[in-house]
């Protein structure tokens, strides 16, 4: 019995680690230490909402903002409008992880720039927080 319980705990602890963060994901929400401190106080003052909305995700209607990554370690960032097939401002990168840290490394240099504690990834979604600030969170959605 014992060795059912291992063999079946172990079963579940590797397909936990098999999601592949490998993929097309669209930032579908983005908060940051600002808006979060604002949302954990009961009341906001008028200030603080103009301020709020005005800091908010950088989406809009007909805009999305993608970020692909391949499995040799290159990654692109870019938004994607509606009508559009290619995504305009891309950026690439190189990325890289390390345990349940991703981390976003300088094409030339191979530097890490920014690094980002995974939270949750599924097979259709990914959640994350700055490894600095983990008040700054942000949630993709996987494309197909």
């Amino acid at each position: 019995m014992k060795t059912l319980i291992l063999i079946t705990l172990v079963t579940v602890s590797i397909g936990a680690q098999a999601q592949s963060i490998v993929g097309r994901w669209q930032l579908s929400e983005q908060k940051t230490c600002f808006q979060a401190s604002v949302a954990s106080e009961a009341k906001e003052s008028e200030t603080e909402k103009e301020l709020s909305s005005a800091m908010g995700s950088s989406s809009a209607a007909g805009v999305a903002r993608v970020m692909t990554l391949n499995e040799k370690g290159g990654g692109e960032e870019g938004v994607m409008m509606a009508g559009k097939k290619k995504a305009s401002s891309k950026e690439t990168f190189k990325y890289q992880l390390s345990g349940s840290e991703f981390q976003i490394l300088d094409k030339k240099s191979g530097l890490v720039t920014s690094r980002w504690v995974i939270d949750e990834i599924t097979e259709t979604s990914l959640k994350m927080h700055d490894a600095v600030r983990d008040c700054e969170t942000k949630t993709y959605l996987k494309v197909k």
